[in-house]
């Protein structure tokens, strides 16, 4: 890659930046050019070296520019960043989309007519006070002592991008779990800040390294407390104490939970924020239960943390949908959806153990404390991951690949696959074709 001769100008610091900045918004700059050494355009334009130096500086710290150490500074792109449901379909049998079973979703639509809705104006409270009132109860219960304000998002994906943005600034680190929900994965990459991995078990989160995230500075935890994506693991009441221990030692970090599988998990929540904690939230989303396309979280938050929510919802989309609250109100005030809840959570508990049990039998290992709960079950594997996903395809299943998920430096070679729609027969086949695939992964 060779440095990008470009006219490049300016006597100051701001000067320069405005420059880069003019020559990306004209295209004689793309992403991934270099820019000139420091020594180099300093003597070009007769300045401090530390004029061009700082300039860059500031072009990293807005995401206009990427430093690669000694490689340079270049011209940086927008992420490229995987999501769920993302191009799939066709005659293979997909095991990868993280959807929820769409025959275990309420009528939404039907709900959306119940009650009473009258269209809002501009002015209009922000949160349906039926919604919140049913929030407030069932949060009370888990944030014991704890005073809160209940608002609603745009889905937990904007809860977490919210908060992160109204505590944190470009370069800051995130600790995040290793690996991870593709949307906290995406949602930091993007908004430009650093992500410290946190090693996940069976049981979450691990505590020494949340402690050495922590201690390298993450100023941010987001965590998934149960149902964890990709792997399906929900933290144990021993497990969340000791992660509690370990923030009350750093009470001046954003502690996020993102509860979103809260309604059809198998596993109590157990909370990972201690009393100590000035800045937190826990975030529910109602996409696994109600609907993706019902876009909208329940996020209880300390009154310094919902006042900058509130704040940042209003300079937005000054609400979320009033008829979407009132439809999900509707929903979760319904016996017939609680009663479909369960069934929920009996079929994806049986479904995931279903996968499990025909994977064992198969000769293909586990942990012994492994339970998954929620949509997905992860597989380590002994080889490779990718030639392993091909040859799935070849016989005709859709997973993903374990790197995808990965925030850290040492991937670990494993497959997610979506149990949420797995018949008894579909999950006997899969074993099969994966056992004869991990025999010979490069067969067709």
């Amino acid at each position: 890659m060779e440095v990008v001769i470009v006219p490049i100008s300016g006597t100051t610091a701001t000067e320069i930046v405005s420059s880069v900045r003019d020559l990306i918004a004209s295209g004689e700059l793309v992403p991934r050019d270099l820019l000139p050494p420091v020594r180099t355009l300093a003597a070009e334009l007769g300045v401090n070296r530390n004029t061009v130096a700082a300039a860059y500086r500031q072009l990293v710290v807005a995401g206009v520019a990427a430093t690669r150490g000694r490689g340079g500074t270049m011209v940086a792109g927008m992420d490229q960043v995987a999501r769920e449901g993302a191009g799939f379909g066709g005659r293979l049998t997909d095991l990868a989309s993280g959807n929820p079973d769409p025959e275990l979703l309420p009528d939404a639509l039907a709900a959306a007519r119940r009650g009473e809705y009258r269209q809002p104006l501009y002015g209009a409270p922000a949160v349906d006070p039926g919604l919140a009132e049913w929030a407030a109860g069932g949060y009370a219960e888990d944030i014991a002592g704890q005073p809160f304000k209940v608002l609603v998002t745009n889905g937990a994906a904007d809860a977490t991008e919210r908060l992160l943005n109204a505590y944190l600034t470009r370069g800051d680190a995130v600790a995040v779990e290793d690996p991870c929900f593709l949307g906290t994965i995406g949602t930091v990459r993007l908004n430009g800040y650093r992500t410290a991995p946190v090693a996940v078990d069976h049981a979450g989160m691990r505590p020494e390294a949340l402690r050495a995230a922590l201690e390298s500075g993450a100023r941010a935890v987001v965590c998934t407390p149960r149902a964890h994506n990709p792997t399906g693991a929900s933290l144990t009441a021993g497990r969340a104490a000791e992660l509690r221990a370990i923030l009350a030692e750093h009470p001046q970090v954003l502690i996020i939970e993102d509860d979103h599988f809260s309604a059809v998990s198998t596993v109590p929540y157990h909370r990972i924020t201690p009393p100590q904690s000035a800045t937190w939230a826990l975030v529910r989303s109602v996409s696994k239960f109600l609907g993706p396309d019902l876009r909208l979280a329940l996020v209880a938050a300390d009154e310094e943390t919902a006042r900058r929510l509130e704040t940042r919802l209003s300079a937005g989309t000054m609400w979320v949908s009033l008829l979407l609250q009132h439809t999900a109100r509707e929903l979760l005030l319904d016996p017939k959806v609680r009663a479909q809840h369960e069934r929920a959570r009996t079929a994806y508990a049986e479904r995931s153990a279903r996968l499990m049990k025909e994977i064992n039998a198969h000769g293909i290992s586990t942990p012994a404390a492994y339970r998954p709960d929620g949509l997905n079950v992860w597989i380590d594997l002994d080889t490779q991951a990718r030639p392993v996903v091909d040859a799935l395809a070849r016989r005709g299943w859709l997973v993903r690949p374990g790197d995808l998920f990965a925030t850290g430096q040492a991937d670990r070679q494993a497959i997610r696959v979506t149990t949420a729609t797995l018949t008894e027969q579909r999950a006997r086949e899969f074993a099969t074709d994966l056992a004869a695939v991990l025999d010979h992964p490069h067969a067709a």
